[in-house]
């Protein structure tokens, strides 16, 4: 039933806007406007459809619809037809929001190899003695764990962890 008056909706919507689309054109059609005039009507009408074209929150209403638990796929079907005849999306916006999704990743890979990297050079690189700190734990007299290397492994696995979670990131699905 609320599918039924959601598509009412949208089309008393779209009779709205044909109906004032045909007044403006008779409008435009009937008066002597100036080519100057005409061409800052038409920037401010194609200004107003650009706008309008992509909201992120569109794509939102998309990602709900598989998180609603036992729905049949007619019903599913219905939420897809009823959320693409409310939604204008595109290939063009699609590949926007894929692009950012992907921007996103290759960030994310960056900063944990650089991380873990990090990590890795500060465990071998030597540090001065007043930076060493404390000795944790001694293997020999000279030589031990510090804990100056104990930070360096929570970079490391801090690195490893933001590298796997951008890696295999999923959609987390609440229940």
């Amino acid at each position: 039933m609320k599918h039924i008056s959601d598509l009412r909706h949208i089309a008393e919507k779209e009779s709205d806007v044909e109906e004032k689309l045909d007044s403006l054109i008779a409008l435009l059609t009937s008066d002597d406007f100036d080519s100057e005039t005409v061409k800052q009507f038409q920037q401010r009408f194609n200004d107003a459809i650009e706008k309008k074209e992509f909201n992120p929150k569109q794509i939102d209403a998309f990602k709900a619809i598989g998180q609603k638990g036992d729905v049949t796929r007619e019903e599913l079907l219905d939420e897809f037809s009823v959320l693409f005849e409310s939604n204008k999306i595109d290939s063009n916006i699609s590949k926007k929001y894929i692009r950012g999704e992907r921007i996103i990743k290759f960030i994310l890979i960056m900063v944990g190899i650089v991380m873990i990297t990090l990590g890795f050079a500060m465990i071998i690189m030597p540090a001065p003695p007043y930076f060493e700190m404390f000795t944790i734990f001694y293997f020999n007299q000279d030589d031990g764990v510090t804990l100056m290397d104990l930070i360096s492994l929570i970079i490391i696995l801090t690195g490893i962890y933001i590298l796997m979670r951008s890696i295999y990131r999923k959609a987390v699905t609440p229940n």
